[in-house]
């Protein structure tokens, strides 16, 4: 599944993640982002502001707040503001996640 040309056209962001592919829909205090991995990757453990996602294909193993997951197509997942998080991103994988910060990208 691809994302249809009006997702396509919002800008473009650089994540220096490997096979990821990212738009960003900006709000006046959070950022939308459209996410979109071509290879599997590994996000190191991180945290940061409040973070809500949906997986729109694919599936992620994710690990938050020490309770690792695995989440597919429909699951939604939500890492509070702070709470330590990384994972394992499989190819194919996209995700549509709010962000609670208005410069997370």
């Amino acid at each position: 599944m691809n994302y249809p040309d009006i997702i396509q056209k919002l800008p473009r962001i650089t994540i220096p993640i490997h096979g990821l592919f990212a738009h960003l829909l900006q709000g006046e205090n959070n950022q939308l982002v459209f996410f979109d991995f071509t290879e599997d990757s590994e996000i190191p453990m991180h945290s940061h502001g409040a973070q809500w996602g949906i997986v729109v294909d694919g599936k992620i193993d994710l690990t938050i707040g020490g309770i690792e997951k695995t989440y597919h197509q429909g699951d939604s997942y939500f890492i509070k503001a702070g709470e330590i998080h990384g994972g394992k991103i499989y190819k194919g994988f996209k995700a549509i996640d709010f962000f609670d910060e208005a410069d997370r990208y």
